[in-house]
């Protein structure tokens, strides 16, 4: 930073900038007479580590990085403006400048220390007036930026537990949400049901038409399930060919039935036209089981397991019950 001059001897006008604006200039001036006016060039970092300091802005514009220290203060303002300042927190606070101030072109700064800072802040009460809704500004700013940094976390949390091919949800969203419906039925008395289902001779399907075919296959069979079930319903790819669908609030006659509706709709879903090619459809296996008292949900799991398990031992394309 290279000193060109005073304030008192610039042109620059006190009402021009936003901590003095409609405060008493008669009172302000001759306190700002004697600051400095510091020339910065393009890309030059502004701050001094040792000194509590505030920037004022008179020409050109600044880039302000977040405040690692407190994550509210000067930071929160990516650009600083002709008029506009940094560095209030820092002064408040009287402690070094944590963020970090770059210069994005050439600009001219007013430069104000601490204990100048506080003078003028006794001068003039609209000074404080205007720091206070400065800082408001900022606060209600960063405020923001934390909600939609929650947002934009939530976001890709709720992404990483969808399944990118079938878009239906994955073992990570199985494992989160899973004990928390068990727990929940266990709770309440109310009737979960889940059901399980494989593809038949996927292997076969994939060497017969290739792992494209075999990629649409399951994208099928995931719109068949999604498109049978109640918005309070969940399915799941599993692993490889095998799916689930949470039935909350349902016992296992209508957990049954759901089944018996979903192979029937497996079994009349085309994965390609061509009705030349041998395995045009596909059919799926089922086994149903409903929550039992004390069932935690890795035994809920392993009852409708065993039942998908007879349903392809006693030929495939069918319904069983966890007994």
């Amino acid at each position: 930073m290279k000193p060109i001059g005073t304030f008192g001897a610039s042109a620059y006008q006190i009402q021009a900038l936003q901590l003095f604006r409609g405060a008493d200039s008669l009172r302000i001036a001759p306190l700002l007479k004697d600051c400095p006016i510091v020339l910065v060039e393009q890309g030059e970092v502004v701050a001094d580590p040792q000194r509590a300091r505030l920037y004022i802005v008179l020409r050109g514009a600044l880039s302000v990085a977040a405040d690692t220290r407190t994550g509210i203060a000067d930071g929160t303002i990516s650009k600083v403006l002709p008029g506009e300042s940094v560095g209030e927190q820092a002064v408040l606070d009287d402690e070094t400048n944590q963020a970090s101030i770059t210069a994005l072109e050439q600009s001219e700064l007013l430069v104000i220390e601490s204990e100048l800072a506080w003078q003028l802040i006794d001068a003039a009460n609209g000074v404080a007036r205007n720091l206070l809704r400065m800082l408001s500004f900022r606060i209600r700013a960063a405020n923001a930026q934390l909600r939609r940094r929650q947002k934009l976390g939530e976001f890709y949390r709720q992404l990483s537990m969808v399944d990118g091919l079938t878009g239906l949800y994955n073992r990570a969203w199985l494992n989160d949400f899973l004990p928390q419906l068990v727990a929940s039925a266990q709770a309440t008395g109310q009737p979960l049901s889940l059901i399980m289902l494989d593809i038949d001779h996927f292997k076969k399907f994939n060497d017969s038409h290739g792992h494209l075919q075999g990629d649409q296959a399951l994208r099928i069979a995931a719109q068949v399930l999604t498109g049978a079930l109640r918005p309070t319903d969940f399915a799941v790819r599993y692993g490889g060919e095998e799916m689930m669908v949470v039935l909350p609030d349902t016992n296992l006659q209508v957990a049954e039935t759901v089944a018996g509706r979903l192979c029937q709709r497996m079994r009349d879903a085309v994965v390609f036209d061509d009705m030349r090619l041998p395995l045009p459809h596909i059919t799926s296996s089922f086994g149903v089981a409903a929550l039992r008292a004390a069932q935690d949900e890795s035994a809920f799991i392993a009852a409708a397991d065993a039942a998908l398990y007879r349903a392809k031992e006693s030929g495939r394309d069918r319904v069983e019950v966890a007994k």
